[in-house]
């Protein structure tokens, strides 16, 4: 009697409990995994680089060198700038328990005038306590010990993927005979990725410039920071834009006032609609290949797995899980379509 295929809901039933299996396998071991992809996704980053001094017939070791060094140097700047600059801010937020104060008391007399219960308010108003505040700052700060710790390993993951770049590509390339799917669908995603990541950076780039410039305009203590905020969070899908404006907008509360606040939030919205709306789509186009629910949904998937890192990189992990298990199947027409929004051609 020949075999029975398995039935179809079996099926998928099966490859999503192998999902959640292998998803909680790696948040378990996410401090080495998020590196490792930290890693491989910024050696794909900077591989034009070492093709274009391989095309000119650059030695070996320097093809290996000048793409390892502006990796290290681009991660070494910006965890400068963000250890002094979060140093600075743990500095200056206490000066601000007076404003503090003076904002909590308008807001009670603002209540009262309007007739709302003084328990609602003060349940309201307990969580703008200065000292929870002050530990949030302290979390942060930890949180950036732990990055400057890991950032060894992903120096030492860089050198390894670096030396290995050269024989990988030809490896890849010589294996396009015997799985040829497998071979474009990862060559796709490189390129899909690299190209996401340089248009993003650029874009983010010019993002931050504009945002350090209006908060230079207005007064907001720490423009740079929130530049490198800005940038960071332009690599998180969907809800970056949020976590780049919430900071900046709440130190021009206590720093300058409402007016100050609203200006923030007025500057920041228009950077980001001229941006992010009307100027990246021309640029990225359709580079992610990735419908805008599955863009959230890969958000919240890689956040759960890997924690803040894995919402910087949910892109290029969710291109990487397309190109292994979709791309690479020529029978998966129907799941391409489903991810991307357009069928398979």
């Amino acid at each position: 009697m020949p075999d029975q295929p398995l039935p179809r809901a079996l099926t998928i039933l099966l490859g999503m409990a192998a999902a959640v299996v292998v998803l909680f396998g790696i948040r378990e071991v996410a401090s080495i995994a998020g590196p490792v992809v930290l890693a491989l996704v910024l050696v794909i980053a900077v591989s034009p680089v070492r093709s274009w001094l391989a095309a000119r017939r650059a030695p070996v070791w320097l093809q290996v060198a000048v793409p390892f060094l502006i990796v290290v140097l681009v991660l070494l700047g910006m965890v400068g700038i963000l250890t002094i600059s979060a140093t600075e801010l743990a500095a200056l937020l206490p000066t601000y328990t007076t404003q503090f104060e003076r904002l909590l008391a308008d807001a009670q007399a603002w209540a009262a005038a309007h007739g709302i219960s003084n328990e609602v308010l003060n349940r309201g108003l307990e969580a703008f306590d200065p000292g929870r505040v002050l530990g949030l700052v302290q979390i942060l700060l930890g949180s950036l010990i732990g990055v400057l710790s890991a950032l060894f390993l992903v120096v030492i993951l860089l050198l390894a993927m670096s030396l290995d770049a050269p024989m990988t590509a030809k490896v890849l390339t010589s294996g396009g005979g015997s799985r040829p799917q497998l071979v474009t669908a990862l060559g796709t995603f490189a390129h899909k990725t690299r190209r996401y990541l340089i248009v993003s950076t650029i874009f983010g780039l010019i993002n931050a410039v504009l945002d350090m410039l209006a908060l230079s305009l207005l007064d907001v203590p720490l423009p740079l920071l929130w530049g490198v905020l800005a940038l960071i969070a332009n690599y998180i899908p969907n809800i970056g834009f949020v976590i780049a404006l919430l900071p900046p907008t709440m130190l021009a509360l206590l720093d300058g006032g409402v007016q100050t606040m609203v200006l923030v939030i007025v500057a920041y919205s228009v950077i980001n609609v001229v941006t992010q709306s009307f100027i990246l789509p021309k640029f990225l186009g359709d580079a992610v290949g990735l419908t805008t629910t599955m863009t959230f949904v890969s958000l919240i998937v890689w956040t759960f797995v890997l924690g803040p890192l894995g919402a910087i990189l949910a892109i290029p992990l969710s291109l990487l899980t397309r190109a292994v298990l979709i791309d690479s199947d020529p029978s998966a027409g129907w799941a391409q379509a489903l991810v991307s929004g357009r069928p398979r051609g």
